[in-house]
């Protein structure tokens, strides 16, 4: 399969336009029309200023992420005859694509124990079941993990469960993909979100962008990177991997980009996997050399200085080398454009968090800001390219194992409910405790718990040892066929757009939109929060403390959070007159940092260890274009040219090294599994380094974490490689 010359363009268009003639051209223009935020990535666009519109009020807004979902959700119901005519084990052999395109789920699933076959379940006799296992659980068998596709109301309900049950077992998708930003800014500069607001790239003149690749899944942002491209700033790109679309793309809202493309990196840097710290610390160490920090900002809104200068000063550029895989000449071109610009921001993904120093990475970066006061104010800054469109509002609301001092402080004094104060657990601490047999109920509202998680082998078993498996959906998944309990219960709900009342979410830039909701497509699915409020009132009938009933109205939700959650006083505007609104304290200005002294924090951080033998490779799990987290939407990879996805990406100079050849199947082996039968395939990516698709490749990553985050590493795996001694076409 041969790869465009260009990401973007007319191929998104018409894959655009494939959807639509699948759906229906009007419906599909209806639906992203209405006044609803977008189902896919953080970015964000939709709300009350109209479908497709961002939150400058930029139209047309839109990417085929988001025409993916919106078709998923359009498509007809599951058959009638689906789940009687398929068991679990054939349901098993389903690819992930084949089960999301199976139809929307409408009406309760239920695996018995000892039963293959889902078969249906009234709601009352769900929601009762439910209870009744939640309470059999108590709160220390149970725990609660949230997808970051949820509302605000839907997640502030969910947390409100889980602390009214007596425990802190509730967590999001974040564990896997951003705490370690979360972590790593909190510890530098006093909150866990970006600082900048998207209007601020209008005046960025340098943009870095670290271990991501937006241009397949966030490619409304190409446009932020076309942009400053035309007004004369520069984008450095920082990726192991040379990916088509950071090279070139076609903007589709922007004929002249369409007609001859963009450039977007002015300059591509290719360090080894997990060699972003090195990176970091050797443009540190180059300004640090020059004199060129800025010393009033350092010493007047900034501590820990000296200690993370002597550490970059004693770290050695034969060590700084080594481990990027970046040379000194590269590193000083780097620097000097660090030093010209004006504006700088610098913004990251997952290719930076998801390593077992992911936090470490994070707060690198935050020192290379601090060195010249490029955090604490409008126009520069740091950010965290969230995934999904609201997992930084569930956070916000509450949905994690430990909540803020204000919010508790405002629970206690507001509502009288006293917080439980044991630890919570992390979503991989939740998963140790079910492998353990310590856990009996999984409450999973929406997403794929077993598919993201890394260790599939060791997932699986963790899963299998619960006694019950809760999941809130609107199509089917792995973790429905795979991810089972002793018994399993799937309730379908309603997408956003099609939710009775309206809801809200929060983008990666702090911006809270409302979405309308709409006429619901099938009879059967039902709200997020209608099924909450309804598990809350019989599971806490007789106490008094917080009334389900009311909380069946989204109104009433968000009264409650205006009140309870620091930064969402706004919501009061929002429940007046629909007005959206910035969380307030996260773009900063004058240099004001929420932090206990006021002043930012640099950390001086040693190099992390990451030999690998001769006979090794670094592997990192991607999401290919046709993908949105870990749903699979096309099994094809149009911008990197591969057709399937049982394929390892190699540099060619490795493929010789070990005695491959291209198209060879080989067995991909690391310390905790093994993947049979891969394809070798040549590829742009810094040797020594290899690359294979998540989530089929957790089988390979092993469930260690990030000791401060407890992400992950999906990134930095250990592999080696042998050739198939049988080979099918």
């Amino acid at each position: 399969m041969k790869a465009p010359r260009s990401g973007g363009g007319w191929k998104a268009i018409k894959y655009s336009l494939t959807l639509a003639n699948r759906v229906g051209w009007w419906k599909l223009w209806k639906a992203m029309r209405t006044k609803n935020a977008c189902k896919t990535c953080a970015v964000g666009m939709g709300g009350q200023k109209g479908g497709m519109v961002n939150e400058t009020g930029l139209f047309p807004e839109v990417c085929k992420k988001s025409f993916q979902a919106m078709a998923s959700d359009m498509q007809p119901a599951v058959a009638g005859d689906f789940f009687a005519k398929y068991n679990l084990d054939q349901l098993r052999s389903f690819s992930s694509r084949k089960l999301e395109y199976s139809g929307r789920l409408t009406e309760p699933l239920l695996l018995a124990a000892g039963e293959d076959h889902y078969k249906p379940i009234s709601w009352d006799a769900a929601i009762d079941l439910v209870v009744d296992r939640l309470k059999a659980a108590g709160p220390e068998r149970a725990f609660y993990y949230a997808s970051g596709r949820s509302s605000n109301e839907a997640g502030f309900l969910f947390q409100m469960l889980s602390r009214l049950m007596g425990t802190n077992y509730v967590n999001n998708c974040s564990f896997y993909c951003h705490q370690a930003s979360g972590v790593g800014l909190g510890s530098s500069i006093g909150t866990g979100a970006g600082t900048i607001r998207l209007e601020d790239l209008e005046h960025t003149d340098l943009y870095i962008l670290i271990g991501a690749n937006p241009s397949s899944n966030h490619p409304r942002l190409m446009k932020a990177f076309m942009e400053i491209r035309r007004r004369g700033g520069k984008v450095i790109v920082i990726n192991p991997v040379k990916e088509l679309g950071l090279t070139n793309f076609k903007v589709p809202s922007d004929v002249r980009s369409m007609l001859f493309g963009s450039s977007i990196a002015s300059m591509y840097v290719q360090p080894h996997i997990g060699g972003d710290l090195a990176l970091m610390t050797g443009i540190a160490k180059e300004v640090l050399e020059r004199k060129a920090q800025d010393a009033s900002f350092i010493a007047q809104h900034t501590e820990n200085f000296e200690a993370f200068q002597a550490q970059a000063e004693n770290t050695s550029w034969d060590e700084i080398v080594a481990q990027s895989g970046v040379d000194k000449n590269t590193i000083q071109t780097i620097t000097d454009q660090y030093l010209a610009a004006k504006n700088v921001v610098i913004g990251w993904c997952m290719g930076i968090t998801h390593h077992l120093h992911g936090t470490n990475n994070v707060q690198s970066i935050v020192n290379l800001s601090l060195l010249r006061g490029m955090v604490g104010r409008r126009k520069a800054g740091l950010m965290p390219i969230r995934g999904h469109s609201n997992v930084q509002g569930l956070g916000s609301v509450g949905v994690t194992p430990g909540m803020k001092q204000a919010m508790l402080e405002r629970f206690e004094s507001q509502l009288g409910i006293k917080v439980p104060t044991t630890p919570g657990y992390d979503t991989m601490a939740c998963m140790e405790a079910s492998h353990r047999g310590e856990m009996d109920f999984a409450f999973c509202l929406g997403g794929n718990l077993f598919g993201s998680n890394p260790d599939t082998t060791y997932a699986l078993e963790a899963m299998s040892r619960l006694k019950t498996v809760l999941y809130l959906s609107t199509t089917l998944n792995t973790g429905h066929v795979w991810g089972t309990g002793k018994e399993t219960l799937i309730l379908p709900v309603l997408p956003r757009d099609e939710e009775p009342q309206s809801t809200t979410q929060e983008s990666m830039f702090s911006y809270v939109r409302m979405s309308d909701g709409g006429k619901s497509r099938f009879a059967g699915p039902r709200s997020e929060v209608s099924i909450l409020a309804a598990i809350g009132q019989k599971l806490f009938a007789g106490d008094e403390r917080i009334d389900w009933k009311k909380l069946e109205s989204h109104t009433a939700i968000r009264e409650l959070i205006a009140d309870l959650i620091p930064g969402y006083e706004g919501m009061k505007e929002t429940i007046q007159s629909n007005k959206e609104f910035h969380v307030t304290g996260r773009a900063f200005e004058e240099y004001k940092f929420p932090t206990a002294s006021g002043k930012a924090k640099f950390h001086a951080i040693p190099l992390p260890d990451l030999h690998t033998d001769e006979k090794q490779l670094r592997l990192m799990t991607i999401r290919s274009e046709g993908q949105f987290n870990s749903v699979v939407y096309d099994d094809e990879d149009i911008y990197r040219g591969q057709e399937r996805r049982d394929v390892i990406l190699m540099n060619k100079a490795d493929i010789d090294r070990l005695g491959l050849k291209p198209d060879q199947r080989v067995k991909v082996k690391s310390e905790v599994g093994e993947m049979q039968y891969i394809l070798v395939r040549a590829f742009d990516i810094r040797a020594g380094n290899a690359l294979m698709y998540y989530p089929e490749a957790n089988i390979l990553v092993p469930h260690t974490v990030d000791p401060l985050s407890k992400t992950p590493g999906f990134k930095g795996i250990r592999i080696s490689i042998e050739a198939e001694e049988k080979t099918f076409d």
